[in-house]
């Protein structure tokens, strides 16, 4: 008998049992060739995980996508238009080195096999953060993955074009070798079925401005949003172990703006990893992301294996 007097929460909580059983007649797309290719640096995934966690994942978002589109054709014959359609978009959000990055692009693989939605697009929000020179003329070189890091305004402005169904949008890119924006070089999105944004700070609130007006909020574009979570000491370890793994391969590489660290032992390279996990990823954990978990549709949260042992999913 449920406890009347337990606090209402707006999710359903389900295990990995539960949840794996939600989609038993759904197919698995994915071989483990194709598993292997998407999985991340200090990421493990297997078929074994994607069978569990993202086969229903991809199919509740495919109910989800054929019922938006159902509510954009009625709103269109409500207001006597056309119906042109409009991508579907879906955000992902959580800490650095908990497993986002692996989980959108499992996604983008998982949707674009669905007939209905073969072109999926994904972006990360890396694109959007400030040039390196800019970082620095504003003395926020240290804060890089802050709120304040990002241009929100270019970001926010790339997808009200996407939504509005404009072709060929395009989102500056990032490279991680060099730390920086690539001058010049740009990713197209042109109208995907599906949109996946993957980032930090994804679902931050509205800025407040003065007079009592407020900015829009990169998560006032999405239909649907995911928060990948687990225990900060969990993340922290798994982020020490990325950057042993970056030592000894992107490191080494003469054009890394990090090359510093490849020479680095393995005493030393932890003690670096710790300190910048520190000063700058649990502060940015605590005081930015995990405050936004509660504004995802779903939050799938991971055991120290990596493995996803529960799923809420908003209900209300």
């Amino acid at each position: 008998m449920a406890n009347s007097l337990a606090p209402a929460s707006p999710y359903v909580d389900l295990d990995r049992a539960t949840w794996r059983k939600l989609s038993e007649s759904t197919p698995l797309p994915l071989t483990d060739a194709d598993v292997e290719r998407l999985a991340g640096l200090g990421d493990p995934i297997d078929l074994a995980e994607v069978d569990a966690i993202y086969r229903p994942l991809s199919r509740l978002l495919n109910l989800y996508v054929g019922a938006s589109r159902q509510l954009n054709e009625a709103t269109s014959t409500f207001l006597r238009e056309e119906s042109g359609g409009t991508p579907y978009v879906i955000g992902v959000a959580g800490s650095v080195a908990v497993g986002k990055s692996t989980t959108a692009r499992v996604l983008r693989e998982m949707l674009a096999r669905w007939p209905d939605t073969p072109h999926v697009d994904l972006i990360t929000t890396d694109g959007f953060l400030y040039p390196n020179a800019e970082l620095e003329r504003r003395g926020i070189m240290n804060r890089k993955g802050f709120p304040e890091s990002y241009d929100r305004r270019a970001l926010t402005r790339f997808l009200a074009k996407v939504k509005a169904g404009r072709s060929t949008v395009q989102a500056p890119v990032y490279s991680h070798l060099t730390y920086d924006i690539v001058p010049g070089e740009y990713q197209t999105v042109n109208r995907p079925d599906v949109l996946i944004v993957e980032g930090l700070n994804v679902l931050q609130p509205a800025r407040p401005l003065p007079g009592g007006h407020s900015n829009l909020a990169v998560s006032d574009f999405f239909d649907f949003s995911i928060y990948v979570d687990a225990k900060t000491e969990d993340v922290k370890s798994w982020y020490i172990e990325r950057f042993l793994s970056l030592r000894d391969s992107a490191f080494a590489k003469p054009e890394s703006y990090f090359r510093r660290f490849a020479d680095l032992d393995d005493a030393e390279a932890v003690a670096t990893a710790e300190r910048i996990w520190t000063e700058i990823n649990e502060p940015n954990l605590h005081e930015n992301v995990l405050p936004t978990r509660s504004r995802a549709t779903l939050v799938m949260s991971k055991a120290a294996d990596h493995s996803v042992q529960h799923v809420r999913l908003r209900k209300i």
